[in-house]
């Protein structure tokens, strides 16, 4: 029994003839890509995802093609990331991922923008103040990537909803500022089978680890904690740290969907920006390079 109507077939190849007639060699210009959305009644990411099943690589990513094949753009596409936190460090998350080519985006925030955001989170505008942070981050992505699907919740992370908002996710983005919600989200990705990326920012300093199910990561990083705010109160957050420390998590994000490079599994990334030191701590003993450590309590 056919799955769907003969013509749809046929149709996917007339889209895929009128993409190639339009290409520049292999490359798909977004002017084909709206003319292609206009003609066929098309969003944009099936008409980017037809784009790339024939082989064709929208102009947009044309940067990324040494670093990222045409297939792999495809497997991006097709993948689903929760971020939770759409501050500090979430909102450049947000941003790169987007700008990735990550196909569908779970953001997750209870919280609306402040004048206290202005310095450091790139959502955060003038215009956006008393707005939900998820509303902003939808509409941004938008205007970003159109392709991208931004499935915004505004809400708070507890284990209450974990399995809700996380649920058909490949990898989830730590960008909380509280370690309770932290260690209680670590302990849903593990239920759930997913990688967990963390970040965290205080001042010039931030980490960042990747948790696997089943390594007990962030309990290992948060053992000695104690109830009370973190180093960002004493040390506060200037606009780079999460800058920095954000590219660092999409990075290990695009390592984890390709199966590419060695992630920061059993090992945490110190970042020191003040002495521009990178000390890698090996989780289960030792320091493996770099001098000077600085463990971060929480910060976004």
């Amino acid at each position: 029994m056919l799955s769907s109507p003969w013509w749809v077939g046929v149709r996917m190849v007339g889209i895929g003839s009128f993409l190639r007639s339009r290409a520049n060699g292999d490359l798909l210009p977004w002017s084909a890509q709206s003319e292609a959305m206009e003609e066929f009644g098309l969003i944009c990411r099936v008409v980017e995802e037809l784009a790339l099943v024939v082989g064709l690589l929208p102009a947009r990513y044309q940067r990324n093609r040494c670093t990222i094949s045409t297939e792999q753009q495809l497997k991006l596409l097709r993948s689903r990331i929760a971020v939770i936190g759409c501050g500090g460090l979430g909102g450049f998350v947000l941003e790169e991922l987007a700008r990735l080519g990550i196909g569908t985006i779970v953001a997750v925030d209870p919280d609306i923008f402040e004048e206290h955001n202005l310095n450091r989170q790139l959502l955060a505008l003038p215009a956006t103040l008393g707005q939900a942070k998820v509303s902003v981050a939808t509409q941004r992505i938008a205007s970003v990537n159109p392709a991208v699907t931004v499935l915004p919740k505004h809400t708070a992370y507890s284990m209450e909803n974990g399995v809700e908002l996380l649920q058909g996710a490949d990898v989830v983005v730590d960008a909380l500022d509280s370690i309770p919600a932290r260690l209680a989200l670590a302990s849903s990705c593990a239920a759930l089978g997913i990688p967990l990326v963390h970040g965290a920012i205080g001042g010039w300093y931030g980490q960042v680890t990747t948790q696997f199910p089943g390594d007990g990561t962030l309990e290992q990083i948060y053992r000695l904690w104690k109830e009370g705010k973190g180093v960002e109160v004493e040390l506060g957050n200037p606009s780079f740290t999460p800058a920095v420390v954000a590219s660092l998590q999409v990075a290990e994000v695009c390592k984890l969907l390709l199966d590419q490079g060695e992630p920061l599994r059993r090992r945490k990334l110190v970042v020191n920006l003040l002495d521009m030191e990178f000390t890698e701590i090996n989780l289960n003993g030792g320091i493996s390079e770099g001098n000077g450590v600085f463990s971060l309590k929480e910060g976004n």
